[in-house]
This record gives structure tokens, sequence and C-alpha cells, in this order.
């Protein structure tokens, strides 16, 4: 096992022991309300232990805890700084419920007390169409800093696929220039998927491409 698995599977293995820790101090009251990330679980824990989450308790989101998602979504670098994210929030259920139609992966957003469709702003995009990574960084934070919060979230697609974009301007009315990326389903989780150590090694090239065996290591002479 190289060094850098081993590290990986210590930094994954820490950050599920933490993890645990901090849904019990929020379940029995020691934390309530939204609190700062670094406060209930560390940057580094947070991105090793968050999932998927597609199944929610009738819990509401408050807006306290929805604002700090948003503004953590809002801080996500961008080209140029032009911050082009704009965010709809969806808790009519019979949205959620239309939202399902327009992505078949979304069907259960309406079991969730809300949703956010991020949508990038064209007319802030002056750097050559950097929108949709601007706005994919904005939609990442969201992830984590829900997964701080003791949230559960997931992100569904929707850019570049015409039918979900057409569909979705259509469901939250948007104007022509601005344009959904992704709707970002969230509540309060009712499973607690395990994380999973991601990292793969032969993803890794150093200085240039290698080509790589059937065990993964460059072959020599590459």
């Amino acid at each position: 096992m190289s060094k850098e698995t081993s590290l990986g599977r210590r930094l994954v293995l820490r950050a599920s022991a933490i993890l645990p820790l901090a849904l019990c101090a929020r379940a029995a009251g020691a934390v309530t309300g939204p609190v700062p990330l670094a406060g209930e679980m560390d940057p580094l824990t947070a991105i090793l232990t968050r999932r998927s989450v597609r199944s929610y308790t009738n819990r509401p989101v408050s807006e306290e805890t929805l604002r700090a998602v948003l503004r953590a979504g809002m801080s996500a670098p961008s080209a140029g700084n032009e911050q082009p994210w704009v965010c709809v929030i969806i808790r009519d259920k019979a949205a959620l419920a239309k939202a399902g139609e327009i992505n078949p992966y979304a069907k259960f957003a309406v079991q969730a007390p809300l949703a956010v469709l991020v949508c990038g702003d064209t007319t802030l995009d002056r750097t050559g169409g950097f929108w949709p990574l601007d706005c994919a960084a904005c939609t990442q934070n969201m992830l984590l800093a829900a997964h701080a919060l003791g949230l559960g979230a997931v992100w569904t697609g929707i850019w570049p696929l015409p039918e979900r974009m057409e569909g979705f301007r259509t469901l939250a009315g948007l104007p022509s220039f601005i344009v959904p990326l992704a709707l970002v389903v969230m509540g309060y989780p009712a499973e607690h998927p395990g994380p999973e150590d991601r990292f793969k090694a032969e993803r890794i090239h150093q200085g240039r491409w290698q080509e790589r065996g059937a065990d993964g290591e460059p072959e020599p002479g590459r």
C-alpha cells in the first residue's frame, strides 16, 4: 500500500469517526441552529464524509440554516470574480414534484422540504463562457456546507441538457439570460451513507501524461 493511499484511508477513518459525534451532539441539543463550518466539522472532514442524500425527514430547514448554505455557495471562486450565480428556492410541493418529472433522477425531490435551483446569469459572464464552472463551484460549496450543518443534499444535473434546461426555465419562470445549471435537493437526512475513500493514485500523472500497465503503474520508458 502506498503512503498516499494509507494517508487517505486514515483521513477517511478519522472523518467517519468525527461525523457521528457531530450529528449526535446536534441530536442531543448540544448544537442548535447553524454554526460556522469549523465549529461542527472541519473542512477536510466535510469533504471526505460528504455523500449524496436522497431521503429526508419532515423536519423543516430554517431560514438561518438555508442562508448559511447559500452564503457558503456564494463564497466560491469565479472567473474574473464575476460571481454569476443566481439561486431560486423551491419549497412548493407541486413544483418539487414537477422537478421530478423534468428530471427523472430527481423524483425524490417532492419528499424534501426544499430545493435550490442554481442558475447562471449570462449577463455577468464577461470572460468567455466560464459561468458553468463558477456555478458548479457554488453548488459544491453548498453541498459541503449543508453536510457540515447536519443537512443531507444531492446535486441533480440540468445543464447542458436542453430539455431539462427548458423544463426548469418554465418551472421557475426564468428570463432568457438566466440558465439553470443544477437543482440541489436538501433536507435533514433520513439516511446516513458512510464515507468512501475515492482516492485513486493511478489517476495522477507527474509532470506529463504517463502510460500505465495493467497494474496501474507507469510503464518503463514512458
